[in-house]
Parts: structure tokens; sequence; C-alpha cells
């Protein structure tokens, strides 16, 4: 029928009933979380509700290879960690201009969580995530430095806070502060008992006992699918807090150990071919309280790497 056709005194017709399409949900571009796997991006989506604030969706899988569940079905606290990083990381390439090109340089990070809040459900735990830029500094109005707090929720309850510092650095500022730098593979160690260390698959561990009482030498394997999720020619900061709980839970000498909270700083780049060694040292405590705190620090040739205060209930 043309529109020439169409009687404009005819009765209307009755509209095709509409489909309703339900909302779909996808992970954000893994470029913005520096992620090479799909499946280890944890976000999925972003919005900003005023100049420094933004609202971050995400999401905890009920499995996962390397954040896996504990004896007492808890999501593994780290993944906080982790979720924290990669909201920093999204914001500063979707929001704040900082190109996929640019490196980063994370200055600390710490995080809490709630155990009673991390229990595993019937399906991924949907998170929405809070986070304020308290610290943002612009050089010929690039950004080159960031500092943030995060306040993540789970059903309305606040399940972990926490937040963390990072620079950005060009590609070619990033070429001259490694200009020196001699790449090498780590060398192969003996591994510690994951039973010692809290871990169930022998893959998963980050220490090498030494002959000295709560030393340790970082065990690094460039295959690992989530540490070593992509290459890189220094030592990954996870790789890193993955040592520092290691160490934690073998210096209280519970392997069930249940992580509260970490923070940790970053003083500068671990090299992959070197030597470092973890070191724990346990801080007085009040007897009466379940939750003891260690000191881990790693040193590289003479120098500090990192050093990180770890809480947990024994």
């Amino acid at each position: 029928m043309s529109i020439s056709e169409i009687r404009l005194d005819a009765p209307p017709s009755t509209p095709a009933p509409i489909a309703v399409v339900p909302a779909l949900t996808c992970t954000v571009p893994k470029e913005y979380v520096h992620r090479a796997a799909v499946a280890e991006v944890f976000l999925t989506g972003w919005a900003r509700c005023a100049e420094t604030r933004f609202t971050v969706t995400g999401e905890w899988p009920r499995s996962h290879m390397f954040f896996a569940p504990n004896t007492e079905d808890l999501h593994d606290p780290t993944i906080a960690a982790e979720t924290i990083r990669q909201a920093g990381l999204l914001l500063c390439h979707a929001e704040l201009g900082v190109p996929l090109d640019h490196h980063f340089l994370m200055h600390d990070l710490r995080f809490r969580v709630l155990p009673e809040r991390l229990a595993v459900g019937g399906a991924p735990a949907a998170l929405e995530i809070e986070v304020e830029c308290t610290e943002v500094k612009r050089r010929a109005g690039a950004l080159c430095r960031l500092r943030y707090e995060a306040v993540l929720r789970r059903d309305g309850a606040v399940v972990a806070t926490g937040g963390a510092s990072t620079s950005t650095i060009s590609p070619q500022v990033y070429r001259r502060m490694r200009s020196e730098i001699t790449a090498g593979a780590p060398k192969r160690l003996l591994v510690a008992d994951p039973y010692e260390v809290g871990r169930r698959s022998i893959d998963d561990v980050v220490l090498s006992p030494t002959d000295e009482p709560d030393h340790w030498l970082l065990r690094l394997d460039l295959r690992h699918p989530v540490i070593f999720d992509h290459p890189v020619d220094h030592i990954p900061g996870m790789a890193l807090l993955e040592a520092a709980r290691q160490a934690t839970v073998a210096a209280i000498g519970t392997r069930d150990a249940r992580l509260l909270s970490m923070a940790v700083g970053f003083t500068r780049y671990g090299e992959l071919a070197d030597p470092c060694l973890i070191e724990a040292r346990p801080l007085p405590g009040d007897d009466a309280r379940s939750e003891r705190s260690v000191q881990v620090t790693g040193i590289q040739n003479g120098e500090q790497v990192f050093s990180a205060i770890v809480t947990a209930i024994a």
C-alpha cells in the first residue's frame, strides 16, 4: 500500500507488541585494565558522578584458578586488591585522558575486607564500586599522578574498602627509565610447601625456602597465566602482593589464616632475573585478639623493592 492509499478515517490498527530486550552485561575493554585475557577482567562498566567521583561496576566469579575461594567458601580477599587496581586504570584511560600506550608506576595500594560478606553465592558477586579521586595532578594538561579511594559494595553492603596512588609514564620516558636494564629470565628455585603458605597448588607458590626462618626468595614462573598475564620487563605487583600474603600465612603458622587487610608501598621496580629476598616480621599485638599483623619486605640488590603490613585472622 502506498502512502496515498492510506485512509485517514480508518480505525487505528493495534500495534505489534515490542519485544523487550533485557539489559546485557559485558566486561570493559581488557586494554583499559592492562589485561591480555578477558577472563581476568573483573569490571563491567563505569559512569561519572561528579568531576572527581565515579561509579564502577564489576563482578567476581564464583571460582577462579588463582583468586580461588578458601575452604570456608569465601572469595579470596586479594581479588579486592586486583579490582581496586583495575578501577584506577580504567578511569585513567576512559575518563582522565591517559593514552593506552602509557605505562603506570604504582606507588601504593591498600585494601580491607569484611570476611562475613565474602561468601560465594549461587551466582557471580555483582559489585558497585564508588571511586573518588583525591589527588589529580596534571603536567601540560596531561595526567601525571592520581590518588583515589574506593568503596566496594555487594547488594548494597560494603564488602571492601581501599585505595591506591599511581603515576603515568609516556613510552618515551619509560624507555629511558629502563634503557640500562638487561632483560633476563628468573632462575628456577625450589618451591615452598604449599600447605605452609596457604596455597592448594604448587603452581601458585611464589616463595622459595632459605636456611633462615621467615626468609624466602621470591619465586617467579613466567608461565603463570594470571601473575604473568602478559609479558613484562619487571616483577608484577601481583607477585609482590601474593608474596606478602604467603609470607604472612607462613609467619603466623596457621594455613587457614584469613586475610583482613594489606597496605603495601612500592619503592622501585623489581627485576625478573635478580634474586629478591622476602622477609616476614610478626608485629606485636593483643594476645586476646585473633588478629595478627606481619610486616613483609622485599630486598633486591641491597635495596627495598616493597614493604607491606598484612593483617590476618589466625
